[in-house]
């Protein structure tokens, strides 16, 4: 090739959905010296648009690639739109990016607001396409062109406008490097709090809930507050962890979450500011290969009011992580951190990625994206799996769990 612009025929099939629609318009094709271009195919409830650019010189006639094209579409019960112009081939823009909008409703409005302030970074969609349709709907993005701090920070503003979560990642290799999920536990992994259905037990839950949710707003030092709040378990029968064990509630879609990963061959790890004695029975129920939590004191069975060792904080969750990492053999890089509290935020800014779930305004405000609906199986198409593999993988296994 001589660098100058190529002649091109963009094909475009629009029409009814059937096998072998490809098959036949590119064997129909294949009778003529052209080059494939480029290619994009989309379903969209049983229609079919499908695009296909191809490149010539002088020696094709382009009138009988153009008479064949439209015999295939009259054959198939299709529309064809033809089109010649001049293709350079020049390789996609810079700042290759993938936006991920998630909705409960999804409407119009949002959409409009999103890809306005894409144009209005002066980046370009290349490609569009549906992750889910529920419990939430889930339209991921190709973008190219764009500033990806520049971009987040605009879209995470239309974002709460529209009431609707909004994540920016970058594209390619990165993305599917991702290789370690480390986790919170309370009120991530599980619905609630432990300790405050420990202090429902010992009879001090609105003492305890208010030190609670001043730390995890990240107003009170978490260790401090952490042994305020077990100290008034003191005396506490130890009976009263079983039943909270058994209390216990996984989060909507977290069974499929970790499942999903696991088979996909992702390490899972939790890192809890909350107890072994709760958090080892999450481990053995849904295969966990890493975890660190504190641990309650007790004697002659009764609660202590103390925790053995040092506290699981906010800087120890993120040591947590790294130590998990190095024991996988994974690179900090290639992890992802959830939480939602002001003790998650070490582990969120450590992690490859850091995902604020139903988080609080701080934690939403410095991790890399956030997520503000109840299902914790959304995280997923956070990293480009669709609701229709997952299913796919589920039918595959008649011993799938219900969440």
């Amino acid at each position: 090739m001589d660098g100058s612009p190529q002649r091109t025929l963009l094909i475009t099939l629009t029409g009814r959905d059937r096998p072998g629609v490809t098959s036949r318009l590119f064997t129909t094709l294949a009778e003529f010296p052209l080059t494939v271009v480029d290619v994009e195919q989309v379903v969209i409830r049983g229609r079919l648009v499908l695009g296909v650019l191809v490149a010539y010189d002088g020696g094709a006639d382009i009138g009988q690639v153009w008479q064949a094209a439209e015999r295939v579409a009259t054959d198939l019960d299709m529309e064809v739109e033809l089109s010649t112009g001049r293709d350079k081939s020049v390789p996609r823009r810079r700042g290759r990016l993938h936006v991920t909008v998630l909705g409960a409703p999804l409407k119009p409005a949002a959409m409009a607001g999103i890809a306005g302030r894409i144009a209005a970074n002066g980046a370009n969609i290349d490609r569009i396409e549906r992750l889910a349709h529920y419990p939430v709907t889930c339209i991921e993005m190709d973008v190219s062109g764009a500033d990806p701090e520049g971009l987040r920070a605009a879209l995470a503003v239309e974002a709460a406008e529209r009431q609707v979560d909004v994540a920016v990642q970058p594209g390619g290799l990165h993305r599917r490097a991702k290789r370690l999920i480390v986790m919170d536990v309370d009120s991530t992994l599980i619905q609630g709090e432990v300790i405050e259905l420990l202090a429902e037990h010992a009879g001090c839950l609105d003492e305890v809930a208010k030190v609670t949710e001043a730390a995890m707003r990240g107003e009170l030092d978490f260790e401090g507050s952490l042994r305020e709040r077990v100290a008034l378990l003191a005396g506490l029968d130890a009976a009263a962890i079983d039943d909270v064990r058994r209390k216990v509630r996984l989060a909507s879609g977290a069974r499929t979450m970790v499942r999903t990963l696991k088979r996909l061959d992702y390490k899972f790890a939790i890192v809890s500011g909350g107890f072994t004695q709760v958090t080892d029975a999450l481990v053995e129920d849904l295969g966990i290969d890493y975890s660190a939590a504190n641990t309650l004191e007790i004697a002659n069975g009764k609660l202590t009011g103390r925790v053995v060792g040092p506290v699981i904080d906010r800087a120890g969750k993120a040591t947590a992580l790294e130590r998990f990492a190095r024991e996988a053999g994974i690179p900090v890089s290639q992890t992802v951190a959830i939480g939602d509290g002001a003790n998650d935020l070490d582990m969120l800014q450590a992690a490859g990625l850091g995902i604020a779930y139903n988080a609080k305004p701080v934690v939403r405000q410095a991790a890399d994206t956030a997520v503000n609906v109840p299902y914790l199986d959304t995280i997923l198409f956070l990293l480009g799996i669709s609701r229709e593999e997952i299913e796919a993988a589920d039918a595959a296994d008649p011993g799938t769990p219900a969440d």
